[in-house]
């Protein structure tokens, strides 16, 4: 894949991001994924330190007026936080770095390191996304609904992203997440005409 390299990825809630991310780096075991601190409950199901850095609302703040996040963003009322020290490690040792953040965080990234790439993950419809929000098991009706009317807000970032992924097939976003992570597949840029008309027909049945 050439000189280490920064990409950022991003997605509303159910669109598939995680997923997609460990698909892409168990592909590339030279890619290394960048673990994000939060101030959120662990769920049954994840690990610290694996799934996520889990920290209380103090220690967050601390690292945070310390410098020692690239970004943070608010979400669902819990904090998130991206490592630098992590960041330009993998980088200093020739990892090409994933980020999985959402809108906010990519925003702040691109501000302070101009050079990463930024990739936005999409569902097929909203009515995809609702199913596979109820699919997972982990949430009330009413966290559901506030996830999709958060996810509205979400998607209308897409323009600010180089790249956009529509998750309608596993095998075929993640290749296509490969190709752009190598610079191929120009139909997954924002400025292709075609991508641009299929976001918008998602958009518009959303």
């Amino acid at each position: 894949m050439g000189a280490a390299r920064l990409f950022v990825i991003a997605a509303p809630s159910g669109a598939g991001k995680t997923t997609l991310v460990k698909a892409l780096v168990e592909r590339d075991q030279s890619l290394r994924f960048s673990i994000s601190y939060t101030t959120r409950t662990r769920r049954k199901n994840e690990t610290d330190g694996v799934d996520y850095l889990f920290v209380e609302k103090e220690e967050f703040e601390r690292l945070r007026s310390e410098g020692a996040l690239l970004e943070s963003a608010l979400v669902f009322d819990n904090h998130y936080g991206t490592s630098r020290a992590q960041v330009e490690r993998h980088l200093a040792e020739g990892h090409s770095v994933i980020l999985e953040i959402d809108w906010q965080g990519a925003r702040q990234v691109r501000e302070s390191m101009p050079e990463c790439v930024t990739i936005f993950i999409l569902p097929p419809s909203l009515e995809e996304l609702e199913r596979r929000l109820r699919d997972r098991r982990t949430d009330s009706a009413e966290v559901i609904e506030r996830r999709l009317r958060d996810a509205l807000g979400d998607m209308s970032h897409w323009d600010e992203f180089d790249r956009v992924i529509i998750n309608d097939n596993l095998d075929r976003a993640v290749n296509d997440l490969l190709d752009a992570l190598a610079g191929r597949g120009r139909s997954s840029s924002t400025s292709d005409p075609a991508l641009r008309e299929a976001v918008g027909r998602i958009l518009a049945r959303s």
